[in-house]
């Protein structure tokens, strides 16, 4: 007979979502499980945002120590070695899936190695791996399975000639050329990796800018950055007839009815993901679905009673935090904790040089919106800390209402964007105004500066412009 456990709460996935809902259910004193197919912390820590971060500080340090000259520091003969930076990023994400087991530990949740189907409402079977045959039993369950990269139809990823961001990182050897088609945040970031060790990098989209979710100006500023890196752009261009041969890929590209042969040792696909739903559910259970993905209500429950779900697996944005978000909020609505929140203000970060973060709306949204609004910009050309550290690209745009102060949306592109664009978030969470933050004391000299002078110059206030 096989084993059955019984639990408050059963989690498929172990990802940002998973794993998070999982530790706040243990935190309330539940008896939680979480099952994992392949290593606690998911694609995320894995296969996506943590291991790719140690690859991008590598290649980033490496640009700066073959400008270390520009600091009065001589430096000779700068190399590197490919396979050590790629082991450093594997090495990183170890440590970090690690961590969350030892978390999984503290907080009391069973976690499984394995794949899991929900059999019927209540009922989760682990489907494979060496607890296959076990039987959970449980209250509620929490699908967050998460997203797989979509794949270019009619091109099988070998992981030398064609590769995705996975394929990517557990690569030993760099490419002489890459062709990455797919210029949102996953293909923008492989881009400058790949170009700042050295390769010939062609980024191909077919949105008309570069980051197409990002504020156009702050889009067009990357554009010309990544041109003199020497990374070649298409934009508003389609990528049509691959031919993978022994030592390249071939391809055209076709823009305006135009049509371009090139021709790369590989090829890197980022043209978005898909909800990962295979295998998740048996034949019983039926799940209302909206384009693929998991419809859920306020309480982030399914159609089916005691099914939830959060993470990707629900839809955009495909953001770890957001999903982290949504799952801790889930849970705590289900065991009584709260009413859960859903997703309003978040950022976006994509961690390139120079870095480009966002949160709210786009000057263009705002304009087909029709809202009433104002600019305030600050260069960092004009910032004393940026000028000092050589890091003087970019610049921070406030988007706010005309006549309150609102602010609507927040753009930065410049040395650690990701890191300032935190205080925009926590601003609109506490509907601040351009003119709280513009007198809000910021310390000098600091990149952070920045934000209270790109809020003074939307009252014509700013010192430094």
């Amino acid at each position: 007979m096989a084993e059955s456990l019984e639990y408050d709460l059963v989690v498929i996935g172990g990802g940002p979502a998973g794993y998070a809902g999982a530790i706040r259910a243990g935190q309330l004193g539940k008896r939680v499980a979480c099952i994992e197919m392949e290593r606690a912390g998911g694609t995320c820590l894995n296969w996506g945002c943590i291991p790719t971060k140690a690859l991008l500080k590598s290649a980033e340090l490496y640009q700066k120590i073959k400008k270390a000259a520009a600091f009065g520091i001589n430096v000779s003969d700068v190399t590197f070695d490919f396979a050590k930076v790629m082991e450093r990023s594997r090495g990183v994400a170890g440590q970090m899936a690690k961590g969350i087991e030892f978390l999984f530990k503290k907080n009391k949740v069973d976690y499984f190695v394995g794949r899991a189907q929900v059999t019927v409402p209540g009922m989760v079977e682990i489907t494979a791996g060496e607890h296959r045959g076990k039987f959970l039993r449980t209250k509620n369950i929490l699908l967050a399975t998460g997203c797989k990269m979509r794949r270019i139809p009619d091109l099988p990823v070998d992981g030398v000639r064609v590769m995705t961001s996975r394929e990517a990182l557990a690569s030993k050897t760099l490419p002489k050329s890459v062709v990455v088609v797919g210029a949102g945040a996953i293909g923008v970031e492989f881009a400058y990796f790949f170009n700042a060790f050295g390769a010939k990098v062609t980024l191909v989209e077919m949105l008309p800018q570069i980051l197409p979710v990002e504020d156009e100006e702050v889009a067009k500023t990357l554009n010309r950055s990544f041109e003199k890196q020497g990374i070649a752009i298409h934009t508003g261009t389609k990528c049509e007839n691959f031919r993978v041969g022994p030592d390249s890929v071939k391809l055209t590209l076709v823009k305006d009815g135009q049509s371009e042969e090139i021709e790369a040792e590989t090829v890197l696909s980022a043209i978005g993901v898909v909800a990962n739903l295979e295998g998740v559910l048996s034949p019983k259970v039926t799940l209302e679905l909206d384009r693929g993905y998991v419809k859920v209500g306020d309480d982030y429950q399914s159609s089916v009673k005691g099914l939830y779900a959060a993470g990707d697996i629900i839809g955009p944005p495909w953001l770890a935090h957001v999903a982290t978000f949504e799952a801790v909020n889930a849970v705590q609505g289900m065991f009584g904790h709260g009413k859960p929140k859903r997703v309003k203000i978040f950022p976006g970060c994509t961690y390139c040089q120079p870095q480009v973060a966002s949160t709210g709306l786009t000057e263009k949204a705002a304009k087909e919106k029709g809202l009433s609004y104002k600019i305030g910009k600050f260069p960092f050309t004009a910032s004393g800390k940026a000028v000092a550290s050589a890091e003087s690209e970019g610049f921070v745009k406030i988007i706010s209402d005309a006549k309150t102060g609102e602010i609507y949306g927040a753009h930065i592109i410049g040395a650690e964007a990701t890191e300032l664009i935190a205080e925009y978030g926590l601003a609109m969470e506490l509907e601040a105004t351009v003119a709280e933050i513009h007198h809000a004391i910021h310390a000098h000299p600091t990149l952070g500066e920045a934000n209270m002078e790109a809020a003074a110059a939307t009252l014509g206030e700013a010192i430094h412009i």
